[in-house]
This record gives C-alpha cells, sequence and structure tokens, in this order.
C-alpha cells in the first residue's frame, strides 16, 4: 500500500464539501466514500489538512492491509509490521477499532489484539514495551475491519480535529465543530463575508456557530490551538515541514486579524451561555471580531449591513416533553428572520413539523447529520413575500409528473388512507403509522410513515410476475408516494421483505447506522430507516405497549427479547419502579439505552442486559411483577446455542417465563407468527386471556393477523 495514501473520515453528509477542502490543500485522486474521503498526495498535504481542515473528522495514512479471517490471522498481519519504524520501546500506544461484515464481530476484541500483536512484538525484540495511553499517545493506530479485510492505520490526527482547542465545559449538546463550520459553507457564508455581509445567531448557545464564523473570516487555522496531534510522536514524522506549516498558519492569522470584518453576532437567552462563548471567544484570540449578549428573541436586531446571513441551531426536543413546547419558539424565530429582509438564512433541525413552525418557505434543503441524528439544514431567502401560502394554489411547489393508470389508484389510496387516519393520528399525536398494507393486488407493499420520511417495505414478487414488470410497479409505486405525500429527496427508504433464513435474518440492508427521532405520544424513540428491514420501533405494537404502561405502576418489570427497548420505555413512563431490558444483541441494547435515556429514564434501576434469553432464563433467580415476552418466530443467531422456534418451543419458554413472576404477576406473551397456535392445554396452572384484537391499532386493522397476543398469569 502506497505510504501516500490517506482517508479523512467525516461526519455524514460532509463528503463532498470535505472533498473540495482537500483539493485546495494539494490533495491528488480525491475520491469521496461513505463516511469520508480518499486522497493520495505527500506528507505535507496530510499535514495541511489536520491543521487547516473545518469539516474531517480525522485524517489516517493507512500503513499495512492484509486478509483478518479470525483473530489469530488478525494478530499474525499485525506482528508482520516492523514497529520499530513507527515508535519506540518507551512511546506510548493506543488503538481504535471499528469493525463490520466480518467474521471478528468485536471491535474491543480486535483492538487488544492488535495492542498484543505490537506489544509483543517489542518483549520479543527490545525486552520491553510501549505503555497503553487511552488519551494522548505517541501514536494512535486506527484498525478498519470490513469483510474479513484489514486496514491498520497511523491516526495523525490523534483526537477528533473538531476539538479545536478552545471549548471549555460546553453546555448540554453543544454543536461540534466540524458540523458548524459544514453548516456555515453549505449557506456560501465565506462568500457573504466577502461581499461585506455580517452573521447573527439569535440562539448562539455557547457559541459555535458564531466561532467557526470569525475563524473563517479571519482566516484562522481551527487546528491552530491544539498542543496535540497524532503524528508529533510517529517516528516518521518530519519536523521540518510541521514547522513551516505552523509558521505560514500564524502569519496568515495576523493578517486576517488586522483587517476589517463586518459584525458577526451571538445571542442567547442564557446568560451562562452568553459567559461561555466569550470565554471561548478569548480562547481562540477572536473576541475582537465577535459581539455575544444575552438577549431575548424578540429585541434581536438586525446589523446596518445590506447583506448577510442569520444561522441558528435551535432545540430540537431531544428530552421527553420538550418536543410540544418548541413550536411556539420556531415561530417567534420566523417572525424575527422576516425582519432581516434581504439576507440569507440557515437553520438546522431534526424535526421537519418544527421547520415548518418558523412559516417561512424554505427554497432548498441540505441533510446533514448531528451524530447520528439525521437532520435537515433548511436554507431561507428573507424577505416580506417568503410566507407559506395556501397548499391549494401550489405555492413553491413542482408540477407533478403524471403517473401511471396503475400508480394513480394506489396515490388515490394513500389519500384516502391518509384523510381516512388523520383525525386519529393527531389524536394519539403520532409520528409514525402504516398507511398502506398490500391494499391494492398490484402493489405488494407497506408503506409506513416516520415524520417526514417514508419506509416502504416491498413484499417479495410471485414467481409468475416478470421481474421488468415488478421493478416498474415499484417505480410507480416510488413516484405515487414522493408525490401524494410531498416527498423531498432522499425521504423515501425502499426495502423488500422475504422469508429470511438463519442468520440472514439479522443481516443488514445497509451501514449508516443513522438514526432519527420520533415520537409516539408523548415518548420519543430513534429508529434507523436505511439499515435493516425492521427499523427499531414496531408499529403494530403500540396498543401493547401502551397496555405495559398501564399495568406497570409500582412494578418490576421484565422485557424479554427486547429488542430496542421500547416496551422499557413504556414501562419506565408508567410508573416502574425497575425495568430489566435483556436482548443478544449489543448494538440493541445500546439502542435500547439511547431510547431511554431520550425519554429521561437513567440509573441503577434500569438494567440492561447482554446475553441469549434462553441461557439467562436458566440464571436468573429473580421475580417480577410485570413481564413482556417478545420472542422471534424463529431464531438461530450464533449467539444462541441451538435454534429456537416459537411455534415448537413456546410451551417450555412459557412454563420457564411465568415461573418467574411474582405473585399477582403478569406475563403479556407476543408473536407474529401468524400460523401460531397456542397449546393451552400443555400449560396447566397458568390463566390465558387472548387478547390480540385488543392490541390491534387502528392503521393495522385491516390486518387482523399482523401479530397474536395474551395476557397470562398463574392461578
Amino acid at each position: 500500500m502506497s505510504e501516500n495514501a490517506y482517508f479523512a473520515t467525516a461526519a455524514r453528509g460532509l463528503e463532498p464539501l470535505l472533498a473540495t477542502e482537500l483539493t485546495s490543500f494539494g490533495a491528488q485522486e480525491v475520491v469521496e466514500a461513505i463516511g469520508g474521503v480518499r486522497f493520495t498526495g505527500p506528507l505535507e498535504v496530510a499535514l495541511r489538512a489536520c491543521l487547516w481542515s473545518r469539516l474531517a473528522s480525522r485524517i489516517l495514512a493507512p500503513i499495512a492491509e492484509f486478509e483478518a479471517n479470525d483473530p489469530d490471522q488478525l494478530y499474525a498481519g499485525v506482528r508482520q509490521i516492523d514497529w520499530r519504524q513507527h515508535l519506540d520501546a518507551g512511546s506510548s500506544l493506543a488503538v481504535d477499532a471499528h469493525v463490520s461484515q466480518s467474521k471478528i464481530d468485536h471491535s474491543r476484541y480486535a483492538l487488544l489484539r492488535v495492542k498484543d500483536a505490537v506489544v509483543d512484538q517489542f518483549r520479543d525484540r527490545c525486552g520491553e514495551r510501549p505503555n497503553i495511553d487511552a488519551l494522548q499517545p505517541d501514536l494512535r493506530l486506527n484498525l478498519y475491519l470490513f469483510r474479513n479485510r484489514a486496514t491498520l492505520s497511523v491516526d495523525l490526527s490523534g483526537a477528533s480535529l473538531h476539538k479545536r482547542g478552545y471549548r471549555s465545559d460546553g453546555l448540554s449538546a453543544p454543536l461540534k465543530e466540524n458540523l458548524a463550520a459544514a453548516i456555515l459553507l453549505n449557506c456560501n457564508w465565506p462568500e457573504i463575508h466577502a461581499a461585506g455581509g455580517a452573521l447573527v445567531d439569535p440562539m448562539c448557545g455557547s457559541g459555535t456557530l458564531a466561532l467557526e464564523a470569525a475563524l473563517m473570516a479571519t482566516d484562522c487555522a481551527p487546528g491552530l490551538l491544539r498542543d496535540y496531534y497524532g503524528f508529533l510522536g510517529w517516528k516518521q514524522f518530519d519536523g521540518r515541514h510541521w514547522d513551516d506549516l505552523l509558521t505560514e498558519a500564524e502569519e496568515r492569522k495576523s493578517v486576517g486579524l488586522a483587517r476589517k470584518h463586518p459584525a458577526i453576532i451571538g445571542y442567547d437567552e442564557n446568560s451562562r451561555a452568553i459567559r461561555q462563548a466569550w470565554q471561548h471567544a478569548r480562547a481562540a484570540g477572536v473576541d475582537r471580531w465577535l459581539h455575544f449578549e444575552r438577549r431575548e428573541m424578540e429585541l434581536v436586531e438586525q446589523p446596518a449591513t445590506a447583506t448577510g446571513l442569520l444561522v441558528t441551531n435551535p432545540p430540537y426536543g431531544e428530552r421527553l416533553g420538550e418536543l410540544s413546547e418548541l413550536p411556539p419558539l420556531y415561530n417567534r424565530l420566523g417572525e424575527k428572520m422576516i425582519q432581516f429582509s434581504g439576507w440569507q438564512a440557515g437553520v438546522i433541525t431534526s424535526e421537519i413539523e418544527l421547520g415548518r413552525a418558523i412559516g417561512l418557505r424554505a427554497h432548498r434543503r441540505t441533510p446533514l447529520y448531528n451524530g447520528a441524528l439525521k437532520c435537515q439544514l433548511l436554507h431561507f431567502e428573507l424577505d416580506e413575500t417568503n410566507r407559506w401560502k395556501s397548499l391549494a394554489d401550489g405555492a413553491g411547489r413542482p408540477v407533478a409528473r403524471k403517473l401511471s393508470a396503475e400508480a394513480e389508484m394506489l396515490a388515490n389510496r394513500l389519500r384516502k388512507n391518509r384523510k381516512k387516519l388523520s383525525r386519529w393520528v393527531k389524536t394519539e399525536q403520532l409520528d409514525c403509522y402504516r398507511l398502506y398494507d398490500a391494499d391494492l393486488p398490484e402493489f405488494n407493499l407497506a408503506i409506513d410513515l416516520y415524520g417526514d420520511e417514508v419506509h416502504l417495505q416491498e413484499y417479495q414478487a410471485p414467481k409468475d410476475i416478470p421481474e421488468q414488470k415488478a421493478e416498474r410497479r415499484m417505480r410507480d409505486a416510488a413516484a405515487a408516494v414522493m408525490q401524494v405525500l410531498d416527498l423531498p429527496s432522499g425521504a423515501l427508504h425502499v426495502k423488500q421483505r422475504v422469508r429470511q433464513k438463519g442468520i440472514s435474518q439479522y443481516q443488514r440492508q445497509d451501514r449508516r447506522g443513522l438514526l432519527k427521532q420520533v415520537r409516539e405520544g408523548d415518548l420519543q424513540f430513534l429508529v434507523n430507516l436505511s439499515d435493516y428491514i425492521d427499523t427499531g420501533l414496531f408499529l403494530d405494537h403500540r396498543p401493547t405497549r401502551q397496555l405495559l404502561r398501564s399495568l406497570a405502576a409500582g412494578k418490576r418489570f421484565l422485557n424479554l427479547f427486547a429488542y430496542t427497548g421500547t416496551a422499557s420505555v413504556y414501562a419506565a413512563a408508567g410508573g416502574a419502579i425497575e425495568t430489566t431490558t435483556v436482548d443478544m444483541s449489543r448494538t440493541y441494547l445500546e439502542w435500547a439505552k439511547k431510547n431511554m435515556r431520550l425519554n429521561g429514564f437513567e440509573g441503577e434501576q434500569h438494567r440492561m442486559v447482554q446475553v441469549d434469553c434462553m441461557a439467562w432464563l436458566d440464571q436468573s433467580q429473580a421475580q417480577y411483577d410485570l413481564i413482556f415476552l417478545d420472542p422471534p418466530s424463529f431464531s438461530n443467531s450464533k449467539g444462541m446455542d441451538g435454534t429456537f422456534d416459537i411455534q415448537r418451543d413456546h410451551v417450555n419458554i412459557l412454563q420457564r417465563v411465568s415461573a418467574m413472576l411474582a405473585p399477582q404477576g403478569i406475563l403479556i406473551f407476543s408473536n407474529n407468527l401468524r400460523s401460531f397456535k397456542m397449546a393451552a392445554d400443555q400449560l396447566p396452572g397458568l390463566k390465558i386471556e387472548e387478547i390480540s384484537d385488543r392490541t390491534l391499532p387502528l392503521d393495522f386493522a385491516r390486518n387482523p393477523r399482523i401479530h397474536n397476543c395474551w395476557r397470562i398469569e398463574q392461578i
């Protein structure tokens, strides 16, 4: 592998901007990839990227690539490298790892094997070994293991490049600096500033957007304040290039700070946020060119410039109860924005309904990701004519292309279903519901709404349907959905649902890991619309979750085969004194933790257990007042001993789980096997009441066999 090949990592959605930025640094062979950009060039280009990139998270220098089908092969591949060329025996070391679609499926274990290989080589050759320093090692290695092929790189950045060096402890959930820079670049801030335009952030928090705008305006290298980089302890690092880059950056900063600049202003109603913003501005050395002030939004004023940028990152409503309180805030923001006539504006939010509450028409939307949370950067041209008009006159809407006759039938059914469900959806306060489920024989689909996005599942077409005809119908279906629901580009996620066999039932459709926040009544959940057939929220189980909530007050709650923990959230919201969430998947349990935290439920009383549920039943001696059991129809996951078949094994598992019920305890048992038959005669001592019809939501009423559900108690 060429020593001049590099990979710059970045948040999803920043790749095109990052590619342009790297090209400006002199990078060659620049190629966008998911989550970053590949490029080549001399080491000086990579060092310049570390110092000057406003968008990258890390700059990686690959040093080896090899097959790693098992831990021993990974260990051997790392040991083949002569590590004395990269660090000394007395140096310190750290390893990061990311594994994907590989036989080694645990990143922690993979990084330990890499560390062991390096340390063992030094011990055998030198009689001493490097120390481990997770915070600021002399050498940080990065392992990327994809489809059993390992790429081992030196992390030249050492720590994420979004850490500029000016931030102290910020307020909760501060905007990352490289995302702030991306927002500004997408809003054309450098061009606006060059034309004499000012910048105002009316909800600046600890000042990140304004600070990044000032660093751009004054030509300050974003990494100039950092005192630690990963390449500083790398033996192949040539300090002369770095000294030249630092000298150049200091000279450019001096020139930039000496120029006169239009106003860059941040306002916020929180006095503590304003104090921190000033502290950060002084640390960054740009306080002379910034102004921060505690001010109510109604008192925010437009600077005396004809052009400018109003840009802000308002609250999204991440915590329980916040979302319903935010539309008035966004409405106030819109009223203030319209006063900045002749300006541009950019507002980032994860909730399209909040964006609409601004009351102004966005002329463009740019998808960005705040961590794993999908957001939209809304772009506005501000003038008095920019107000939402009646949708009936089609103002601001593109002319829809003519649908085929079959697609028009589907479109009409979607409109009919949407109208029928609209009042119920509003009453239930739902972001997510099933709009269509194979209603028409021509379109064997399930269509689910998730806020401003749609999850379209195509049931496998019969073998007698020609492939070209099936593909044409899918195109027709997608066109009908996009037109009826007025979806922006990228908001339709299409999957094909077929009978899953073996381990394929757990395999991903994609590897993005992007989470979207949605609402179900007064609770919030994270869904993934791209990676799996199932999104993380079983919509048909909504009444079942509500039942659990109604039963949970003062109870000890157990959630078996918990998936993403949504039932645990409902139980906690219902007043459960403790919850135990059990699932074999580490990914799903981490997801469950996020769902619990999102709704304000944290602490030792909410326990997560990663284990094969069947094995855990043999180990646990605890008793519970309320249990939710929702096992898969079939599983032969590699984490299990043997296979699990719900029809074959349900008597055994119900006997074992019901034995964990405390006196007067209740077990809610659910499954989705349509042919399932309860063997009640083999379960003496249990009172078994089928409640399937009572747990069927309105949006699934057309298909009463979508799931089965029973209430079970000990006699």
